[in-house]
């Protein structure tokens, strides 16, 4: 589901970029920044969209496993993993403004279009349900802590939060035969 959700926002910010500029040539990669060689494994030109860390949405968290009925038989299913996303968008251009027009592109981008639902944006999986992105402020030791753990000099780049990507495990946890009668043992007494 993280590589549906992340496919997705790339699609959407490539067809933005596209409609903005006239232009195809650069585009946004889902990529890790750096290859096995230590170049960037992305452009110039071009945008590299990595995701840096993944945290458990514990406000949403559902402790108990969901309990339905199917087919007769009461099944039991383990709750969501229901996980925020950590996405460095970074711009590698030879031209430094360039790199700068496009972030800038990035950013005029999530500000419109800062949540997606498959009801307004039918290519988006019908089990993520909703994304929405934020952009995080971090500090400049922060920055600093985050392109050396990329491994990489830094380029113009965004850190944005995308919320809330849910994780189901479709394979059944317990079945069990329905609940048919209730006998109370202090009645009997």
């Amino acid at each position: 589901m993280l590589d549906i959700a992340l496919g997705f926002l790339t699609d959407e910010l490539n067809g933005y970029m596209e409609a903005r500029t006239g232009s195809t040539n650069v585009r946004a990669t889902l990529t890790r920044m750096l290859d096995d060689s230590a170049k960037y494994a992305f452009g110039p030109p071009g945008l590299g969209i990595t995701l840096v860390n993944v945290e458990e949405e514990r406000t949403f968290r559902e402790q108990l496993p969901s309990h339905t009925l199917v087919n007769g038989q009461h099944v039991v299913r383990e709750p969501a993993l229901k996980l925020n996303l950590h996405l460095l968008i970074a711009a590698h251009f030879q031209i430094y403004t360039e790199a700068l027009k496009h972030l800038a592109c990035v950013f005029t981008f999530f500000q419109a279009h800062s949540a997606f639902t498959p009801a307004r944006y039918p290519g988006l999986d019908p089990r993520i349900g909703k994304l929405s992105v934020e952009l995080q402020s971090p500090t400049y030791e922060q920055i600093n802590q985050i392109w050396g753990f990329v491994g990489g000099k830094q380029l113009p780049s965004a850190l944005y939060k995308v919320r809330m990507v849910v994780l189901q495990d479709l394979d059944v946890a317990a079945v069990q035969p329905p609940l048919t009668a209730i006998h109370n043992a202090a009645a009997a007494v």
